[in-house]
This record gives structure tokens, sequence and C-alpha cells, in this order.
């Protein structure tokens, strides 16, 4: 048999693996890329069982783990079930601009459901003409009163059809288009927000992204997020975690691949010998395997450096880019190493590379998170009134 390197340590391991087990995770993921729908009852199973908010402080009913065990669960979930439920158990950690700077009312109407796997509430950034570049947002709510007017359009919307509310941005008109950008959250039942159904994704399709439309929605000014003009500054503090998390969970999925390939090639014969014994598989499959160990050790550093609260916004960009190409290009050796077989939907390689190219696009696309790092190494100016940034 081969030898492994061993996996991420953690005392949480065992539980992750009964629970996965107990909810059939693995095959779940495949039934719901088949027939994609948002999947409640593990959702609501993963809450009941402390599964969500593994990041949330207990005294919001999360678990409060330090970041870098958060990272290792998410690794093991990826690992043993893909990307679709170690993105579920994130769904706090995406709405977490709700629980840091909402009201007292909203957290508890609002992101405590999340926690329990009650409620579900998606994110809305990206426009039809503002993705990357976020400072492009048109959506706006106009102050009426102690009221807004929201009005404007919200495209590749996960959830649009699913979820009950959405943590939604959009300009509040005022003197500095820089600091215009505020967060509300929209119950989806309010007149005038209209969801249109999804037209399907290449990947992680149970997350059943569409196009969401405002016309003149009335928000209670209570349903704003924090301070008029802040949304950015709170978003670019979440998605630093965001980053290296995802990092974690994308290593997980390809190793999964990986040593499922490993195991394969000594088993398989061609010409007479092991698949293992042709060095161009071999040493293909030598080097993923130092490169996932090698991506794993960087993003565990960063982990390590948000816990002690050192600014990591250049590392978890690199950790998340770094992650998702090495995967792809593992994930993508599984496919070509078991042939035919490889490329079918009879063994999970082809789903795990789908749902992994996600990674350079979503939260962030991968010349995004090379843009934040090379800030970093050339420093610049700070842009002037009516300019824009890129959001990753």
């Amino acid at each position: 048999m081969p030898e492994l390197p061993p996996l991420p340590e953690d005392p949480s391991v065992d539980e992750l693996r009964s629970v996965a087990r107990r909810l059939d995770l693995a095959r779940r993921s495949r039934e719901l890329d088949r027939a994609p729908a948002f999947p409640w009852p593990e959702y609501r199973a993963l809450g009941e069982a402390g599964l969500l908010g593994l990041h949330v402080p207990s005294e919001l009913g999360g678990r409060g783990w330090p970041v870098r065990r958060v990272g290792v669960a998410l690794y093991h979930l990826g690992y043993l079930a893909g990307t679709t439920f170690a993105k579920l158990s994130l769904q706090p950690e995406f709405s977490s601009v709700l629980a840091e700077h909402g009201s007292a009312d909203l957290v508890r109407e609002w992101f405590r459901p999340i926690v329990r796997g009650e409620t579900l509430v998606g994110n809305q950034i990206t426009e039809p003409g503002a993705g990357s570049d976020a400072g492009a947002i048109r959506a706006a709510a106009v102050p009426d009163g102690d009221h807004y007017l929201l009005s404007g359009t919200k495209s590749e919307a996960a959830f649009a059809t699913d979820a009950q509310a959405a943590i939604v941005y959009a300009r509040v008109p005022g003197p500095d288009p820089r600091r215009e950008i505020t967060a509300f959250l929209v119950p989806r039942d309010l007149p005038g927000v209209h969801a249109e159904s999804p037209a399907g994704d290449l990947g992680e399709r149970w997350q059943r992204r569409g196009t969401v439309r405002y016309d003149r929605v009335r928000l209670p000014g209570r349903l704003r997020i924090g301070d008029v003009g802040a949304a950015f500054d709170y978003v670019q503090h979440e998605l630093t975690r965001e980053h290296a998390l995802l990092a974690a969970i994308y290593l997980g999925v390809a190793r999964a691949s990986w040593e499922e390939t490993v195991r394969f090639v000594e088993e398989r014969k061609v010409f007479g010998r092991p698949l293992s014994a042709q060095e161009a598989v071999a040493f293909a499959l030598v080097a993923d395997g130092a490169e996932l160990e090698a991506s794993w050790l960087y993003t565990d550093r960063v982990l390590e450096r948000l816990d002690r609260g050192v600014e990591s916004d250049r590392d978890a960009a690199l950790a998340k880019w770094m992650a998702t190409e090495v995967a792809l290009r593992t994930i993508d050796h599984a496919i070509q190493f078991h042939g035919g077989r490889g490329y079918s939907q009879e063994l999970p390689h082809e789903q795990r590379w789908r749902d992994v190219r996600s990674g350079r696009i979503a939260h962030g696309p991968s010349e995004i998170m090379l843009w934040v790092a090379a800030r970093r190494l050339w420093p610049r100016r700070e842009p002037k009134s009516g300019e824009t940034r890129p959001s990753g």
C-alpha cells in the first residue's frame, strides 16, 4: 500500500467523520449536483450538530473556535464530502457582516437562526455591470423619511429563490462616491423583490444562482447594517477570513482525489506493470502531493496569523489563489489517470473539478487575488474620489 502523508489533525475530526457518515454527505453532494436544490434537511442537521458557525462566538450560538481550527475542520469536510457541505457550514461566516455590525434586533431575528440552520441569508454584491469592480455598483437605496427605497438588479446571486433574505449592497447617495456603499438586510417577501429562477451552473449547482430585481422596495431604517458608506470596510475584513477558509476546503477536496488516484494507479495494470511504475504518472502524482502539502502549510500559516490578529489580506489572497490552482491541477490528473471512468459521472472527480473551478471566480477571482498581493508588493496611493477599487 502507498505511504500517504498524514492529514491535518484536530480533536473535531472524529465528530466530523461521524456526522458525514450519519448524513451520508458524500452521496448527498452527488445527488444535489444531478438534481439541484438547497439541502434544507442537511442544513438543519448541521445546525443541530453545531457545525454551522464554527467561528461564531458562543454568545451568538456558535462554537467560537479559532480560525485555524475552523480551517482544519473545513479541510476535512471537503475531504469527506466535497465543497457542498463545507461551504454550507460557512454560511454564518458569509453573513458575518450582519453579526458584527447589525443591530441587536437584526442579530436576534436573522443571524442566530442561520447558526441553528433555520434561516438562509444570501449575499448580493454582484450586478450585471459590477463584479470585481464593486465600486461600480449602481443599486441605490434612497432615503425616504425613516425608510429607504431600494432599486437595482443583483446577478449571479446564490440562493436567489431559496434564501428568506439577503444582505444587499447598495449606494446611499452622498457627497463622496467612495463612502456610499451600504449594507442592508432585505427579506425576500417584501413587495418589489423579484427573484428569478436560476439558469444552471457548471458546478456547485445546489447554490442555484439567479438574478434578483429590486423595484422601489421600501426598507425600514432598522434593516440597515452598520453605518452608511461603511460596507466596503466591513466586507474587506470578512473576505480575508473567507479566502483562507476557502483555500482549506479546496485542498481537502483535492486531497481526496489525490489519495484515490494514488491507490488506483498502484492497482491498475498497464503493459504488464502497475500504472504507478510509469514515470509520467508517478512523477505527476508525486508533484501533486508535494504541492498539496506545501499549499496547506502556507494556508495553515495564514490561519494562525489570523488568530493572532496579524494583517493577512495579501497572504489569505495568495492562499486562495494557490490552493485553487493546485487543487484543479490535482483533480485534473485524477480524471486523466482514471481514464474514461475518470471523465464519467461514475467517479466523483469530474464533479469535484467543476465545484472547485468556482474558486477561480467566486469570492474574488484569481486575478484579483494576485492584484491584492501586488498592491502589497508595490504600494500605491489610495483611489481619489470617484475612482473605484477591485473587490476580492
